[in-house]
């Protein structure tokens, strides 16, 4: 895998799939590493290449002091671009991922095809959450917040059927290093990107989780309904719906990036 500089920060990047046609690029969401698309990549590396990458913070990418900003994050996007030499990608991200595709799409639209933005939000009006958030992981650490997070990506029920899974998620983000994790929340605590929104051009899916407690469909029928043209798929699951309802989010992102 590897490593781009970007500002400064050394970026762990996964270039996988068909060495030709078009490529997707995937954002993951806080406190994961670029791992969690595992249930795509065999069905997206059929038809694309597929970049994958561990945010600044995050993974085995570097974890610089703050501040973090969601122009610094797509700004690492566009080193990596630049980096391998790609002119355009499709982009899939959800959560934070989302965000950062946001971002992208008003500030980048010359580098972007489609556009999924899954599970995710464009404005916290209270930041009070995050705040709360950093003073429980500086105080306590990653093992602070582990439970109430794994409540808040996955459905009751799913972790009942899938606790390996379940397990799994749970000791990414309990690796996730601590500085480059509040460095994020203090990104999302600032985070408004309503103005934004309207200046998105590229075709874009906005998909919501019906159990979605941390960014529920109301969000992202508020993204839906700003960005021109958007559509929107409601899927059967909670936060991290890629990995609770995969094959259905796969089949969402390829049949809506395949469209002609």
């Amino acid at each position: 895998m590897p490593m781009i500089d970007a500002d400064g920060c050394l970026l762990n990047v996964s270039v996988e799939g068909r060495q030709s046609g078009e490529t997707v690029m995937l954002s993951n969401s806080l406190g994961t590493t670029l791992a969690m698309w595992e249930p795509q990549m065999k069905p997206l590396t059929q038809v694309f290449r597929v970049i994958r990458y561990d945010r600044r913070g995050h993974g085995k990418s570097g974890v610089p002091p703050g501040p973090y900003s969601m122009e610094r994050f797509g700004r690492d996007v566009l080193a990596i671009l630049d980096d391998l030499n790609i002119d355009k990608v499709h982009w899939c991200g959800l959560s934070m991922g989302g965000m950062v595709g946001q971002w992208l799409g008003a500030n980048a639209p010359q580098r972007l095809g489609r556009i999924v933005l899954a599970n995710t939000a464009c404005y916290y009006p209270d930041p009070a959450n995050w705040l709360n958030r950093i003073k429980l992981v500086t105080d306590g650490g990653m093992a602070a917040i582990a439970d109430a997070v794994i409540a808040a990506w996955l459905s009751a029920d799913f972790r009942e059927r899938e606790p390996q899974v379940t397990a799994n998620l749970k000791a990414m983000l309990l690796a996730s290093p601590v500085t480059g994790y509040i460095g994020c929340c203090e990104a999302l605590s600032r985070l408004d990107h309503r103005e934004l929104l309207p200046k998105i051009s590229r075709p874009t899916l906005v998909i919501a989780g019906r159990h979605d407690n941390a960014t529920p469909i109301a969000a992202g029928e508020m993204i839906r309904k700003a960005i021109p043209g958007a559509s929107m798929t409601i899927l059967d699951a909670a936060h991290i719906s890629n990995v609770e309802q995969s094959h259905a989010f796969t089949d969402a992102v390829i049949g809506f990036l395949t469209q002609r």
